[in-house]
């Protein structure tokens, strides 16, 4: 089913509604406190030559309801791929196509890349999503762990391995 939202490339007038789906996405998946990113980090991140993400929303009535935000990666043994770091859409406005039309566009994007695979993480208690996904032809592997290193493990390795040679 495809939604009655049209899909277009994000602008910068769009970064405080998306920062907003940000937040509301922190919140669904119980980290309310964990976004640091600023509109102004997005609109320089963004919309800087190059930009280090590509971003489509979905707009009802000139509202932002949804978005896809992703970016290109490389894999030593696929080459091109593409990271949707995340599918989100307003609550009030799921169960209309909506998201299917942000993964379908982002889909889109990839072949016209020319990726060979295009990748994502999903929580494991997000079933309605781990359904969608599945339903939509993707794998979920259950053999791969995510592993992160944040801001503090960051600057704890540079403290803890300054001295070392590269």
């Amino acid at each position: 089913m495809l939604s009655e939202a049209t899909i277009r490339r994000a602008i910068k007038n769009d970064v405080p509604a998306i920062l907003g789906l940000i937040q509301e996405l922190a919140v669904f998946e119980r980290e309310p406190h964990a976004v640091m990113i600023t509109a102004d980090d997005l609109l320089k991140d963004g919309f800087d030559d190059p930009p280090s993400f590509i971003c489509f929303v979905a707009e009802i009535n000139h509202q932002v309801v949804g978005l896809a935000l992703g970016y290109p990666r490389y894999s030593t043994w696929k080459g091109k791929t593409l990271h949707l770091e995340d599918l989100i859409v307003k609550q009030s406005f799921r169960g209309r196509g909506i998201g299917f039309s942000l993964f379908r566009q982002f889909i889109f994007l990839g072949h016209q890349m020319a990726v060979r695979r295009i990748e994502w993480n999903v929580l494991d208690w997000n079933t309605p999503a781990i359904d969608f996904y599945k339903k939509n032809g993707a794998t979920v592997l259950q053999d791969w762990q995510v592993v992160q290193l944040n801001d503090t493990a960051i600057k704890k390795f540079i403290t803890l391995h300054k001295d070392a040679s590269i």
